[in-house]
């Protein structure tokens, strides 16, 4: 005889088959943030590895707590699934500890990239590999310099140089441009790269606090069904509670009963 509640074991097994897949989704962008930086020339850019990892790990990690916990359901291990529970809890107490903070810090982090970012100015006498990564930043994303074409002061690259078509569709403006050591004027992208980056930064950031808070939740609500569950197991001749109807929905006694004798024969 099952000891456990089958509704509340469907109700887990749905709850850990939501749980899995979430982890799924977090491994596939994960991989295709690794392709795409690495089509984009990304690979060398700050702390990119150690993010791939973490997401890698986080996403494996909630996959194998829910193909436990459905075990542990479908099987009623106890065992299984008091290991989900202390995993439930491990997890919900490091998901608040990371995403409140990012929470926190998010309308400053415009502030601090602005910062950042201008520190490389001016980009003409930056590193080649600064430089590198700003040319193909351009060709992409349409745009000249990081706040304006200024910022290569007069030695603006090719990457910034308009098309014909892109002129007629009112996306240029005509700059003075150094060429050796004559002077000419060059059609330019009039939208600086910054706020692109910024806009996709934040994007991902704002996922990544979604996803935080929504493993959060999930992890508190693995907790209270897997703490219920263990109850049942433990407690196998408790009755389980059952829900009934209010009595204001159902129709009360009549206020009086009329007596009748039986006919006398």
């Amino acid at each position: 005889m099952a000891r456990v509640n089958p509704c509340l074991k469907r109700t887990f097994t749905i709850f850990n088959l939501f749980f899995a897949i979430i982890g799924g989704i977090i491994i596939g962008f994960t991989l295709m943030s690794q392709v795409f930086t690495n089509i984009n020339g990304g690979d060398n850019l700050q702390g990119r590895t150690i993010s791939l990892i973490i997401f890698y790990v986080i996403g494996s990690v909630t996959m194998v707590i829910a193909i436990l916990g459905a075990y542990g359901a479908h099987k009623e291990s106890k065992v299984c699934l008091i290991v989900f529970l202390v995993c439930m809890v491990i997890g919900s107490v490091l998901m608040l500890r990371v995403g409140v903070p990012a929470a926190v810090t998010r309308p400053r982090l415009e502030g601090t990239f602005e910062d950042k970012f201008r520190q490389l100015l001016p980009l003409d006498k930056a590193s080649s590999e600064v430089k590198d990564i700003a040319d193909t930043m351009q060709k992409q994303l349409h745009c000249c310099g990081l706040f304006s074409y200024n910022d290569w002061e007069e030695n603006i690259p090719d990457s910034c140089v308009c098309s014909q078509r892109e002129q007629m569709e009112g996306k240029c403006q005509t700059v003075q441009t150094r060429y050796r050591i004559l002077m000419q004027q060059q059609s330019v992208y009039i939208k600086p790269c910054f706020p692109i980056i910024i806009h996709f930064i934040l994007l991902v950031i704002d996922v990544v606090i979604g996803v935080i808070f929504t493993l959060a939740v999930l992890a508190l609500l693995g907790m209270i069904l897997s703490s219920i569950m263990i109850h049942q197991l433990r407690n196998p001749n408790t009755t389980t509670v059952l829900l009934t109807v209010p009595a204001i929905f159902t129709s009360p006694p009549p206020k009086y009963q009329e007596l009748h004798n039986p006919p006398s024969y």
